[in-house]
């Protein structure tokens, strides 16, 4: 499989765009630096701020909400303000309050901050994924594709990266990530000045709109945002979908983590879920590849696939979550199914929402991101009441529930 992913990453890669490849690779550092921090916050607010744990569950209760409320202004604002003003703008705000917050050990200084960090991440999100599908739309499924990889590849080894950093000092954890962030922003900066003003985004704009059904042609015009509200065929059941699938997925660090811990196993075998993750998201690019040839053969059916697969994969794991290679086989199955969906999301809309699609990129991030809020705190209480069968469950009747709304979805726009 490693060198059938190799062979398949080269061909791929091969054919991209120059610029884009080195937008991918200042993707990829963002997303490393980025990642420093995600494993480290709960550590540093208890350690470092001297709160408790539920303080620090607080903490990321708000840098989530304030992740969602940016999702809707960013997608919202993108051609009020443009995607060089609105992208640049909120990586070097988040940047610099990321960095400050090393010279404060007010734990509401620190909330504040972090928070508004959130929110200028969810405004870029959708910007991003908008401008990515606008400059290169002969090659969009691809690179959203791509940008899905490196990120996840950049989570793990910002991950990694981080608890040696943090051993030597919490603090630089905070800096690098600042670091890391700012430079992102300042490539974005030189990257956007080298466009021509007559062709990239005009002429992608252009062509993701003539691509669009006619269903939707009509978006081509700026519609005002009740309207666009109002045009749930497009968005809603998207959006419900994927906030079940973030539902589901976070039985991973809900409840699996914790069943983990109390059942004696270091934490290194729960790290390992994640490695293994990481490596099927690179290395089983020819597998979801081989399903979309065969089982899917389109956006929509390809989001349908996802589901199945990722029902499959929970309900295997609620069966025999007792033996951990049965983890290992579940997280497997459910990386795949994973590895279909979130590319395929802004795709969709870049092929057919023209120019109304970051509008709706932010409000569909906007549902996942709620669904990753509020799912720790209903898996926490069940596993506290009653234990991690339970929790595998509802994580799997999550999936199963996306299949359902993802299907109505797909009959909705069986024409486009």
């Amino acid at each position: 499989m490693g060198f059938l992913a190799i062979t398949y990453w080269r061909k791929l890669v091969g054919g991209y765009p120059k610029d884009a490849i080195s937008f991918i690779a200042a993707s990829l550092a963002n997303a490393i630096g980025s990642s420093i921090l995600w494993p480290l916050t709960t550590l540093y607010v208890h350690q470092v701020l001297g709160r408790s744990y539920a303080d620090a569950g607080l903490v990321l209760l708000f840098q989530a909400l304030a992740g969602v409320i940016g999702q809707l202004v960013g997608g919202a604002m993108y051609h009020k303000f443009g995607p060089k003003n609105l992208i640049v703008t909120s990586m070097v705000i988040s940047g610099l309050l990321i960095g400050l917050v090393v010279f404060t050990r007010d734990y509401w200084i620190y909330v504040a901050m972090t928070s508004i960090y959130g929110l200028m991440n969810g405004v870029a999100a959708p910007a991003i994924n908008a401008y990515i599908g606008f400059r290169w739309p002969d090659h969009r499924r691809k690179l959203y594709n791509a940008i899905y990889v490196g990120n996840n590849i950049g989570l793990a080894v910002g991950a990694s990266v981080g608890g040696l950093i943090a051993a030597f000092s919490f603090s630089m954890t905070y800096v690098v990530t600042a670091l890391s962030t700012v430079a992102f922003g300042v490539f974005l900066l030189l990257f956007m000045q080298t466009e021509r003003r007559s062709t990239a985004n005009d002429l992608a704009m252009k062509t993701s709109i003539s691509a669009a059904s006619s269903s939707f042609a009509g978006m081509e015009e700026d519609l005002p945002l009740l309207k666009k509200l109002m045009n749930v065929r497009i968005y809603l059941f998207l959006g419900i979908g994927q906030m079940l699938f973030f539902v589901s997925i976070m039985i991973w660090n809900s409840g699996i983590a914790p069943y983990l811990s109390d059942g004696g196993y270091p934490l290194s075998m729960y790290s390992l879920l994640w490695t293994t993750n990481g490596i099927v998201i690179f290395a089983g690019q020819p597998i979801t590849n081989w399903i979309k040839r065969r089982l899917a053969g389109s956006l929509r059916m390809e989001i349908v696939a996802s589901s199945v697969i990722c029902t499959a994969g929970y309900l295997f794991i609620a069966l025999f979550h007792d033996n951990y290679i049965c983890l290992v086989i579940g997280m497997i199955v459910c990386t795949l199914g994973e590895m279909l969906l979130l590319p395929v999301i802004p795709t969709f809309f870049s092929e057919n929402a023209g120019k109304s699609a970051p509008f709706y990129m932010g409000i569909v991030g906007g549902f996942g991101s709620a669904g990753r809020m509020i799912a720790p705190t209903i898996y926490g209480t069940i596993y506290d009441q009653t234990g991690i069968s339970l929790v595998l469950y509802l994580g799997m009747a999550a999936s199963l529930l996306s299949f359902v709304v993802f299907v109505v979805h797909a009959y909705l726009h069986k024409s486009s």
